[in-house]
């Protein structure tokens, strides 16, 4: 195994603050430090009535960290709409009131460089900034950037993008990782959130984390950053795993895994990968340093195609929520955890009693339900498939030797006493907590117990309403937790680990924690 922060990178965590007062300002820089930042970015263009040689003064002698002078006009993606002149001279004053970084736009910056190193003898350091609009550029295309950049005479560079797809982010990182002089460069939005969560492990000079209270969307939170991901514990050598799902920021796995691989004292970090494409994805990340992935919504099934080899359980079932990297020669192998873990749950829950003879209602087909499915099979439940398609319904059923019907008739559906539900559809999953699968309240109470795959939010409208009517409930969190025991065995190549066992009973004792992307896991 990897050992953990042998090698510590030099990369920075800085937050972006955007007060529309002095006062403000001032007050978001006390908690950004307080939260671990190490720099933070002053955009002066979100502040109203910005008047330079009143409000520089002011905001430069409070500052409790080094600070970034950004002054961003509207035709670069800012707010100041006010005359160039007028811009340009207020970071002319920042840089001779000595702030310590100001970023100018590449359009104006050589000049407006040269002028600045030549009269104000200071510390200040120039970065030039450049924001791509369209496809991200290929890696000559970048390297190109770069270079004209640097003949500004600049200290940093900043090349910002807005990637469609997640494999753009690789040009990204050979940049961070390529480049000969400090470079800030990352997308923005959601399917760019590894760039700024992976790159201290390409070198990047500083990666950008939100405060509390000020989320902006595709940006990780300062309390995430030093907390969950650990960035300076991060380094080249730091393997990769991660969650590849669509949508994916209702992923608790970070919070789960990211602490057991530094129990464990291995250099790895867990991220969400918000994929679109699974053949270009798995083409563009196909190095030894990205080892294993958890699959979710909707790609447990269509994954199966793109794996070299599949465990013969996941093979049966027809759908593999783990991939691991074979060291030896590369190749793709699939698992799936999620197909015992379910059961055990439900298992658990009854206290003894077999589910063995129970009629078992499955609403929905997919992976999710395909491992149900089958985990039920094995203990000799009869199985009832309803599905949105009723054609996959009808494969799923024959499977396992089970009985299908239509979507549509869940909600007149009236099961025998004693009978076990299960939810395996998205239904319910976090931001729709008002939906559920529709079936008839007044048939809950008939079952005995009621299961929801769905783990955001740990107790569902489902769940509710059942254990309202009486039926034992179990969350999604439950399956969660246990087929990750199993993933993180494969992710590290070991059995047994007793620290994951150690973690995985002190968020079941704690669970309403695992709810929170900051929660404190140690």
């Amino acid at each position: 195994m990897g050992s953990t922060g042998i090698l510590k990178n030099s990369t920075m965590i800085c937050a972006p603050l955007m007060g529309e007062t002095v006062e403000q300002m001032v007050k978001e820089m006390k908690h950004a430090k307080a939260e671990g930042s190490h720099l933070l970015e002053i955009r002066l263009d979100h502040i109203t009535n910005f008047h330079p040689h009143h409000h520089l003064p002011a905001i430069l002698y409070n500052k409790p960290l080094p600070l970034i002078i950004l002054y961003r006009p509207k035709w670069d993606g800012g707010l100041y709409e006010g005359d160039e002149h007028s811009r340009l001279q207020a970071l002319r004053l920042a840089a001779e009131l000595g702030a310590d970084y100001i970023d100018f736009e590449l359009k104006v910056a050589s000049h407006l460089i040269r002028e600045l190193k030549i009269n104000y003898q200071s510390a200040t350091k120039f970065i030039v900034s450049c924001h791509i609009t369209g496809t991200t550029p290929s890696d000559e295309e970048l390297a190109n950037l770069a270079a004209t950049m640097r003949a500004t005479g600049a200290d940093i560079l900043k090349v910002v993008v807005n990637v469609t797809d997640i494999t753009e982010i690789a040009r990204i990182f050979h940049l961070l990782s390529h480049c000969q002089m400090p470079v800030i460069a990352y997308s923005v939005g959601e399917r760019g959130l590894i760039s700024q969560l992976l790159c201290p492990k390409f070198g990047g000079f500083l990666a950008y984390g939100s405060i509390e209270g000020h989320s902006i969307p595709g940006m990780p939170s300062l309390y995430s950053v030093k907390h969950t991901y650990k960035h300076d514990l991060m380094n080249s050598e730091t393997k990769v795993f991660g969650l590849v799902s669509k949508p994916v920021s209702h992923s608790k796995g970070p919070i789960l895994h990211n602490p057991t691989l530094r129990h464990e004292n291995f250099n790895g970090v867990y991220v969400p990968l918000f994929v679109d494409n699974l053949k270009e994805f798995f083409s563009t990340y196909s190095g030894s340093d990205f080892p294993g992935f958890s699959i979710g919504i909707p790609y447990k099934e269509a994954v199966v195609e793109f794996c070299d080899e599949v465990h013969p359980l996941a093979k049966s079932i027809g759908a593999v929520n783990t991939i691991i990297r074979r060291p030896c020669d590369g190749k793709l192998i699939g698992y799936n955890t999620d197909c015992e873990a379910a059961i055990i749950s439900i298992e658990d829950a009854l206290k003894g009693t077999l589910i063995s003879g129970k009629l078992f209602v499955l609403v929905g087909a997919g992976g999710a339900g395909r491992a149900l499915a089958f985990g039920a099979k094995s203990r000799g439940a009869r199985i009832l498939i309803f599905d949105i398609d009723f054609e996959r319904a009808k494969s799923l059923a024959s499977a396992v030797l089970g009985e299908a019907r239509t979507f549509e008739q869940v909600i007149n559906f009236r099961p025998e006493k004693g009978a076990i539900l299960a939810n395996a559809t998205p239904l319910g999953m976090h931001p729709y907590t008002d939906q559920h699968i529709p079936v008839d309240q007044e048939t809950l109470g008939d079952y005995e117990l009621v299961f929801d795959a769905v783990y955001t939010p740990r107790k569902t409208r489902l769940l509710k309403e059942a254990e309202a009517a009486g039926a034992i409930t179990v969350s999604g969190v439950e399956m969660f937790l246990r087929q990750a025991v199993s993933q993180f065995n494969l992710f590290t190549g070991q059995q047994g680990i007793p620290s994951i066992s150690y973690l995985f009973n002190h968020l079941k004792l704690y669970g309403t924690g695992l709810l929170r992307l900051g929660v404190k896991v140690r």
